[in-house]
């Protein structure tokens, strides 16, 4: 067995281990949780109201 037959054995299993992981992600499992994070940023309890410019202590310094 030469390094080529090394690379190509690594070559394969990396395939079959990416194969698995998408299999993974896919599955039908996965699909409620995959639903739920994708509804995360529409699931707003509190609506964003601007105010104005907000000066923290850090910039107040700064420019003094």
């Amino acid at each position: 067995m030469d390094i080529n037959d090394l690379r190509s054995l690594f070559t394969v299993l990396a395939f079959i281990a990416f194969i698995g992981i998408v299999w993974w992600a896919y599955s039908d499992r996965r699909k409620a949780t995959y639903d739920e994070a994708a509804m995360l940023p529409l699931d707003d309890d509190s609506p964003f109201v601007p105010t104005g410019p907000q000066v923290t202590k850090n910039q107040e310094r700064k420019s003094s």
